[in-house]
């Protein structure tokens, strides 16, 4: 038996092996390299209170200041909200809220009068919003098929299997299909087929509902007793990318009739996507209120921009102050769920819409550092000329 011999190599750490064969074989040693063996300059604080009090410090000055003017701009955003679910007696949907099921054949329409105690300046938006609509289940949020609603026309006639049970109906494919588009908002009432109840907590499967958002009309009471609708804008509320990018028609074909042949619509539909708007740049899968409703919401409670109220007359508010009143056809019954529903006109500014949380939490940390500053500061003084004593006497 014949010994190996080693040959080691300090410059790059390579070690080779011969063996009777005459073969080399490499060790697993890593490369002698200041990478691989760890020995690049490294930069290592030494933390003294010299360092640490002025980071506190400069910490608190810089996030309260942008704190407090974070929390100042979102309270200047104006916003109302009114709920129509119509679970008082006092509510004018109570009636249509306690009459109309999923069973009806005729939508309910309520009529809510309101005052609007401050004028609303540049473009005012409209959401719908819902409570306890459980958006964000698994089954829901696969349901959906988003190479058919990219305009792919293999998966239009062949609509995934994450579409079950709404990929085809009456041996047609459902364009769009799935649970997400079955459930979109259309002025159509159906009962719902499956739900699940864990203790308080609802998760309705699948079929779940249509007719999210009522129609909703905004009239402006004029003192002299004229009633004056508020032109509202459907378009633009939908993110680019999903118009431009995620959302295409099959064909630029304008006749989508013709595209959409040999499909149904889903089940609970009213009409087929290729009839949601008279506007050929908003009908089909690129309508944009499909879009908003198929980017689901991550939270029970959730809002949904429906409407842009835009600003003609750099002279008059969009919306002046006084009465107003909201026309809302109610299609979508929530006592099923125990859901809410509301309406919100909300401005904006440079950061967004309302939202005091990042301004709270930057006053938060900035204030939480300073008071450390101010206790370590307190703390070096009464202790560190003491430290530094003993140093010197030993």
């Amino acid at each position: 038996m014949m010994a190996s011999s080693y040959n080691a190599k300090d410059e790059d750490g390579h070690i080779t092996v011969s063996g009777p064969g005459g073969g080399t074989l490499r060790s697993k040693k890593p490369e002698n390299t200041a990478f691989k063996q760890q020995r690049l300059p490294a930069w290592q604080p030494i933390l003294t209170a010299g360092t640490v009090l002025p980071a506190f410090f400069i910490i608190g000055l810089i996030f309260i200041p942008i704190g407090i003017g974070l929390y100042v701009t979102s309270n200047n955003i104006k916003e109302f909200e009114i709920d129509y679910t119509g679970v008082d007696m006092s509510s004018p949907c109570f009636n249509c809220s306690q009459n109309f099921s999923w069973n009806s054949t005729r939508p309910c329409t309520c009529t809510i009068p309101f005052y609007l105690d401050q004028p609303y300046e540049n473009n005012v938006f409209m959401y719908y919003g819902l409570s306890n609509f459980y958006q964000n289940h698994r089954r829901y949020v696969k349901s959906r098929d988003d190479s058919q609603l990219n305009g792919d026309l293999e998966s239009l006639m062949k609509p995934s299997k994450e579409c079950e049970p709404y990929a085809y109906h009456e041996n047609k494919p459902i364009a769009p299909c799935g649970a997400i588009a079955n459930s979109m908002f259309n002025g159509e009432p159906v009962s719902c087929c499956a739900h699940q109840t864990h203790s308080s907590f609802h998760l309705y499967l699948i079929c779940l509902f249509t007719s999210l958002a009522d129609t909703l009309e905004l009239f402006y009471n004029d003192p002299n007793g004229t009633k004056i609708q508020i032109p509202m804008t459907a378009t633009g509320i939908a993110w680019w990318t999903d118009k431009h990018v995620k959302f295409r028609n099959p064909t630029d074909n304008a006749n989508l009739t013709a595209v959409f042949q040999g499909t149904t619509k889903p089940v609970n539909w009213r009409r087929p996507v290729y009839e949601l708007d008279t506007d050929p740049q908003n009908n089909g899968f690129i309508n944009e209120d499909f879009i908003v409703w198929m980017r689901t919401a991550a939270l029970p409670t959730f809002r949904k921009l429906y409407r842009i109220i835009p600003k003609k007359n750099s002279m008059v508010p969009t919306l002046l102050r006084g009465n107003y009143t909201l026309e809302v056809v109610y299609n979508y019954p929530v006592r099923s769920f125990e859901g809410r529903k509301r309406m919100i006109l909300s401005t904006i500014s440079w950061m967004g819409g309302k939202n005091p949380f990042l301004g709270i939490a930057y006053i938060t940390v900035g204030s939480v550092c300073f008071f450390l500053g101010v206790v370590l500061l307190i703390i070096h003084h009464k202790y560190g000329n003491r430290n530094n004593s003993a140093d010197i006497a030993n």
